[in-house]
C-alpha cells in the first residue's frame, strides 16, 4: 500500500499539470475565464466524486483523487465541498459566514502581501 502521504503527493502533481493545461488552453485577456472553468469543473468533480467513492466504500481512494488530483486542480473545490457540507448539517449561517470568510481575509490577505511587497521595492 502506497503511504497516503505519496498518494496525495502524486495525485496533487497530477492536478496541478491538469490546472496548467486547461489554463494555458482557455487563456484570455479580461475576465478569468480559465481560473473560473477549474474551479467549476473541479466543485462539481469533487461532488461526484465524494458520493460515488462513499457508496462503493473506495474511500481509500480519497487522499489521491479528492486531496491530491482535485486539490492540485483547484482548492476551491474542497471549499465548496465544505460549505455544502454545512448547508446539509443545517448549519446555514455558518457556511454563510464561512464563505464570506474564505472570500473575504482571501482576497484581503492577497491584496495585503501585495501592497506590503509593493511597498519594499
Amino acid at each position: 500500500m502506497i503511504p497516503v502521504t505519496i498518494q496525495v503527493a502524486l495525485g496533487g502533481a497530477l492536478g496541478a499539470v491538469a490546472r496548467y493545461l486547461v489554463g494555458a488552453q482557455l487563456m484570455r485577456p479580461g475576465f478569468p475565464v480559465a481560473v473560473l472553468a477549474v474551479n467549476v469543473v473541479g466543485s462539481f468533480l469533487m461532488g461526484l466524486l465524494v458520493v460515488w467513492l462513499g457508496r462503493r466504500g473506495l474511500t481509500d481512494w480519497q487522499p489521491f483523487l479528492l486531496t491530491g488530483l482535485l486539490g492540485g486542480f483547484t482548492t476551491f473545490s474542497a471549499f465548496s465541498l465544505e460549505t455544502v457540507t454545512l448547508f446539509e448539517r443545517g448549519e446555514v449561517a455558518q457556511a454563510a459566514g464561512y464563505v464570506a470568510a474564505s472570500v473575504g481575509l482571501s482576497v484581503g490577505a492577497l491584496a495585503l502581501g501585495v501592497w506590503m511587497m509593493r511597498g519594499l521595492t
